[in-house]
């Protein structure tokens, strides 16, 4: 028989060849036959599915998982959305959506953050500011960038960089440039819309990149992603839709905010606890990013 010299003075969850340490029952246990770990939260719903039994919950603010045995869980991460720019500005993008089967969390009382939505752009012809991250133990994903908005007469500020992209600010009069969307991440999201004259562009989703605005007329958020980790399909993570001086562009699917045309009206905010971007406005404040969501699923 060989003899395996596993590592001294292992750390829950240190992985050795084809075995992984569980530092509360202080063995090493080989990772083929899967060490699933449990919580003692009480669950926030549970199903069957496949013949196997899951409970999970779903963090809508911060808040503590407590592991009772560190082993493998099921996690979804949706950061805060970005938040919209004002006149004629791009949609949010939205928060990072990233899913991980069989991520190992070790015993302890772990800390979860719900990253909030960035703020949309005041009247004072700004851009909308960032969303926040969401995070457990070493699992992380950034927010959504915010969107752009008119700077001056000849050009627009762009979208920023976040999980999704946000969407270009529309360039008003003159010598036009008009500027791209943010740049998403990749796997959590994809790129916010290229700007037009006087128009805004949508903001990325986790699942569609933000749509280009035309002259006049602002584009759609980016849709977000499908996930059923709490047994049915739930959409996440859309991106805000641009403002326009004729028409404006829809928020994605997945929570992104409505963008407005109408004088005076302020953009639509991002859905609470889906990540979604905020919508833009045409001359006043824009949508705000939609908080994000940490959801853990273990089996029962």
């Amino acid at each position: 028989m060989t003899k395996i010299n596993f590592p001294d003075s292992p750390t829950d969850g240190q992985r050795f060849n084809e075995f992984v340490y569980n530092d509360t029952a202080g063995v090493w246990s080989i990772l083929n036959t899967i060490d699933y770990g449990l919580s003692s939260n009480t669950p926030t719903g549970s199903y069957t599915d496949g013949g196997v039994d899951y409970e999970y919950v779903s963090f809508l603010t911060d808040g503590t998982l407590t592991v009772t045995r560190g082993g493998f869980f099921d996690i979804l991460l949706v950061g805060g959305g970005g938040g919209a720019g004002s006149n004629r500005g791009g949609g949010g993008g939205a928060g990072g959506h990233f899913y991980i089967e069989n991520g190992y969390l070790p015993a302890g009382s772990l800390d979860v953050v719900v990253g909030d939505g960035g703020q949309g752009g005041p009247i004072n012809v700004t851009s909308g500011a960032n969303g926040f991250p969401s995070k457990i133990s070493s699992y992380w994903v950034p927010g959504g960038g915010g969107g752009g908005c008119i700077a001056s007469s000849v050009n627009a500020e762009v979208g920023s960089n976040g999980a999704s992209g946000g969407g270009g600010g529309g360039a008003n009069g003159g010598s036009l440039t008009y500027n791209q969307g943010g740049l998403g991440v990749a796997l959590l999201g994809n790129n916010g819309g290229n700007s037009a004259e006087d128009a805004g562009a949508g903001g990325g989703g986790a699942g569609v990149v933000g749509a280009n605005a035309t002259s006049n007329n602002g584009s759609n958020g980016g849709d977000g992603t499908s996930n059923a980790i709490t047994g049915s399909s739930v959409t996440r993570a859309g991106g805000g839709g641009g403002s326009g001086t004729t028409t404006s562009g829809s928020g994605g699917t997945g929570g992104g905010g409505a963008g407005t045309s109408t004088v005076g009206v302020d953009g639509t905010d991002g859905t609470a606890n889906t990540g979604g971007g905020g919508g833009a406005s045409r001359d006043s404040v824009g949508g705000a990013g939609g908080s994000g969501i940490v959801i853990v699923r273990w089996r029962a």
